[in-house]
């Protein structure tokens, strides 16, 4: 290797840490390691991730010098917080005046549930702000401290507008070794009470991360690299190691968020749905518009204040076992052949399964009876859902997931007699089970974002994607295609992420101040997160139904200026994806406008009622990038190609003719911006003047003389 720049990512799993290695310039994967996880070991996962460096370097010539991004995704907070192996947590309250009757209750968050039997133990003491000495402060701590929190969260009303009496608090417990965290420091939105719980579930996490943050940036250093090291957050962004001593709870479920990032930088998905198909488990998430979906996370079934992928868990995957009853196949799952501690009957060869019978088997007491296929030499597999993709060759021979097509058959054959059916027959039974199961997450998921099922692809990650995708496709009637690199797509999601922060506040009708304030902070936030200020791009939300200003930035690190998936497309091929997305023949489909990245395309179309009597003229409006990603498509919706320079007269006159105006008020249509790189979405606007406000403050460094689109619809 003639010493190429490197990007290195890791994703630390329950069973297995990865590691690859990517070429910053073309992004080409250079090099994929696997090992078993070092859980055991006296220096915890920390000593894998050191290992597999090594490893990665020494086969591929990389010098220490040549790394210039590492990070690294880990379950650890979530595990923790499945298992209940966190700390606990003393609250201290504060409020005054009127408040404090409502401060006290909503800071006593009481203990978390976080599975059967485990618990999030918190401890509560409440002061009244205005009586909030020194040693007011002290004996709250003292009290916590010998009831057992081992970590202090400091919570107070309206903290938010003004968090020195937090910082007071915190500064006492920090001042004496113990470490502690505040409401202001995890959201800025009202909400007392969940504010708190979400300050608590950090809280939680400081101890048993920081131990591994500390250890994980020492590997890295031992390891020569001077690249900072930077942690998988859960939407899908990396933070640097400094970030996750004080929020690690944004690493929950950031192994989620890891498979989806990994997808979206390979292949180009319009509207989609994605599934990380493991052994136990199928990871499922929503891409809408090239984007993926995120929503509040919740912890023990409350509502938290952390902003993460939307992404749903089934027990169903390429290691579910079968369960049969009554001369027929009754389930696939929830429990897989790894926790039963089988190996698969599609990855052994034939001659380990003479002369075979059909056993059960219960994996955990309590637990029902699973079909195992048992051969003379005593040998014992599970029949799994892989077995049954194999044999009904939906897997790809090249695929990571194929097995040995010998003692699939074998198997299948042993129990299909016993059920009085053919082998097919039998594996097919079982898809049909497990399609059933994932099928109605997805409706779901598709009605809740209202996705059209006549442009949805399913893609499939992960080293079992191709077990189940290709099947449920086949079945349902959707297109699908498995991801580039599967087994490997969540540890390249980690190699190739962008720095990300977010920031929401609680403001009613935000003004151009209020915007120019919180995009201010985010750039400072970004930055101190690791990112190069010149990269960073910053989006402006207002939900206006729950007044909330929120600012969303990415950027890279030093050195990650470019697309991964920026390849251009030809015209007449984004012309026929625009057709296909807008459900309209792609010769009434025409370019009516194209800005940077961005494509604009239009069809007509007439429909007639009464007989024909009456017709409507209807405009489908899409856009696309210049990789073919559909961005945004709707019937109805209307466009104009404008100068910056012309956006106070030509512009607003379009918005004008695009307001509903009644006795009430004035409703300004749905808009979205694109110019350059950048897409603006101003749906969430209410007025014209929030509008022209962010428009400003996003165009400021725009020249006159740039192209601008405007689409909108009410």
């Amino acid at each position: 290797m003639n010493h190429k720049q490197i990007r290195i990512g890791i994703d630390v799993g329950g069973t297995f840490t990865d590691a690859v290695a990517i070429d910053n310039e073309t992004f080409e994967v250079l090099s994929k390691v696997k090992m078993p996880t070092t859980h055991h070991d006296k220096r915890g996962v920390a000593s894998g991730i050191v290992q597999i460096i090594q490893r990665i370097m020494s086969e591929n010539g990389i010098l220490p010098g040549d790394i210039k991004f590492i990070a690294h995704g880990t379950t650890q907070a979530t595990n923790a917080l499945l298992e209940g192996d966190v700390a606990r947590v003393g609250i201290v309250g504060m409020g005054t005046g009127l408040d404090a009757r409502s401060a006290r209750s909503e800071t006593n968050v009481a203990d978390i549930e976080l599975a059967a039997g485990k618990f999030l133990t918190t401890y509560h003491k409440f002061i009244d702000s205005r009586e909030l000495t020194a040693e007011a402060i002290d004996d709250a701590i003292d009290q916590l401290l010998s009831r057992g929190a081992e970590v202090i969260v400091a919570s107070e009303a309206y903290s938010v507008d003004d968090p020195a009496n937090e910082l007071r608090v915190m500064e006492a417990a920090r001042s004496r070794g113990v470490y502690a965290t505040g409401g202001h420091e995890i959201s800025q939105l009202y909400g007392l009470k969940t504010r708190t719980r979400t300050a608590v579930v950090n809280a939680s996490l400081i101890p048993k991360m920081m131990e591994t943050a500390n250890m994980t940036e020492q590997a890295v250093k031992e390891a020569g690299i001077t690249s900072q090291l930077m942690i998988m957050r859960c939407d899908g962004g990396v933070m640097s190691i400094d970030e996750v001593r004080k929020r690690p709870i944004l690493t929950m479920l950031s192994g989620l968020a890891a498979g989806v990032a990994g997808a979206l930088m390979y292949e180009k998905i319009s509207d989609g749905i994605f599934f990380e198909v493991g052994g136990t488990s199928v990871d499922i998430s929503v891409i809408k518009n090239g984007k993926v979906m995120i929503e509040n996370a919740q912890v023990g079934g409350h509502k938290t204040y952390l902003r993460s992928l939307d992404v749903r868990t089934l027990a169903v995957a390429g290691g579910s076992m079968i369960q049969i009853g009554g001369g027929k196949i009754t389930d696939v799952g929830p429990r897989s052949a790894h926790i039963a501690g089988l190996e698969y009957e599609c990855f052994t060869g034939k001659e380990n399964l003479e002369q075979p019978v059909i056993g059960l088997v219960s994996p955990r007491e309590g637990d029902p009876d699973y079909v195992t296929v048992r051969s003379r030499g005593g040998h014992e597999y599970a029949l799994t859902l892989a077995g049954a993709a194999n044999l009904l060759n939906h897997v790809p021979e090249t695929d990571y997931a194929r097995g040995n097509m010998e003692s699939t058959r074998i198997a299948w054959q042993t129990l299909g007699a016993h059920l009085g059916m053919s082998a097919e027959e039998a594996a097919r039974a079982a898809m049909d089970i497990a399609i059933r199961k994932v099928m109605a997450v997805v409706n779901q998921m598709i009605s809740d974002y209202e996705l059209d099922t006549g442009f949805i692809t399913l893609v499939g990650g992960g080293g079992s994607g191709a077990v189940l995708v290709p099947a449920m496709a086949a079945k349902e009637g959707f297109k699908h295609q498995i991801a580039n690199n599967a087994p490997y797509i969540s540890t390249i999601g980690v190699g190739m992420a962008m720095v990300r922060e977010q920031i929401e506040k609680t403001v009613v009708g935000a003004t151009e101040r209020d915007i120019k304030l919180i995009r201010a902070e985010i750039m400072d936030k970004i930055v101190q997160s690791g990112a190069n200020e010149s990269t960073v791009d910053v989006t402006i939300e207002i939900d206006s139904q729950r007044n909330i200003l929120r600012a969303i930035a990415t950027g890279s690190t030093e050195l990650r200026s470019k697309d991964l998936a920026s390849r251009e497309v030809p015209v007449n091929e984004l012309m026929r994806t625009a057709a296909d997305a807008l459900g309209q023949p792609a010769e009434q489909t025409e370019l009516k406008a194209a800005s940077g990245r961005w494509y604009l395309f239009e069809s007509s179309e007439i429909k007639k009622s009464m007989f024909g009597l009456v017709k409507k003229k209807l405009s489908h409006v899409g856009v696309l990038d210049r990789e073919g990603v559909v961005r945004f498509k709707k019937t109805n919706a209307y466009h104009l190609a404008f100068l910056k320079k012309n956006m106070a007269d030509r512009f607003a006159s379009f918005l004008e003719e695009n307001t509903i105006y009644s006795d009430a008020n004035a409703t300004i249509p749905k808009t979205f911006i694109f110019y350059k790189e950048k897409m603006l979405d101003l749906t969430g606007m209410q007025t014209k003047e929030q509008l022209f406000s962010i428009l400003e403050v996003e165009t400021q460094l725009l020249e006159d003389n740039s192209e601008m689109l405007a689409v909108v619809y009410q």
